[in-house]
């Protein structure tokens, strides 16, 4: 499971000219979906995420995590993070998840950010065409992919 995070003033998604998920100042998750990932690497990443301290203290330190500025999280769902661009001009997809069991770990995913006590949460629609709207922070961006992070996996 990979999750691009973006840190942000304010982010949405937008879907057919509507709103579908928005955050004020916290994270922007792109989130991708691995074949044979499962519930584990979810509730890891889902943990990782909201722990990480990527948010400035007040010495200007990245010393703070979403947990501690009770910042929000908008979670979109992002296939493409799977590609394989080894080969070819053309990148492969054919690491992701089928589209049924990456959805269910999505939603696990997002059920696994409110338990770890991120309080606002929400979402872009899984598989549509979206637009998104952010301002980054710093700009921070952070890449974890549980492949490389999680304990066993390395």
């Amino acid at each position: 499971m990979k999750a691009v995070l973006q840190r942000v003033s304010y982010a949405r998604s937008v879907t057919e000219g509507k709103i579908s998920g928005e955050t004020g100042e916290g994270l922007l998750i792109f989130l991708g979906v691995f074949e044979g990932d499962g519930g584990e690497e979810a509730g890891f990443l889902a943990q990782k995420c909201a722990e990480l301290r990527i948010f400035s203290d007040k010495n200007d330190k990245m010393n703070l995590s979403l947990l501690d500025t009770g910042g929000g999280a908008l979670v979109v769902s992002n296939f493409t993070l799977c590609a394989n661009a080894r080969k070819g001009r053309r990148p492969s997809f054919t690491a992701s998840a089928p589209p049924e069991r990456a959805n269910a770990l999505y939603e696990y995913f997002i059920s696994k950010l409110k338990e770890a006590g991120v309080k606002r949460v929400e979402s872009g629609i899984f598989g549509a065409d979206m637009k998104i709207e952010l301002s980054n922070s710093g700009p921070v961006t952070i890449i974890l992919d549980t492949r490389e992070i999680m304990p066993g996996k390395v």
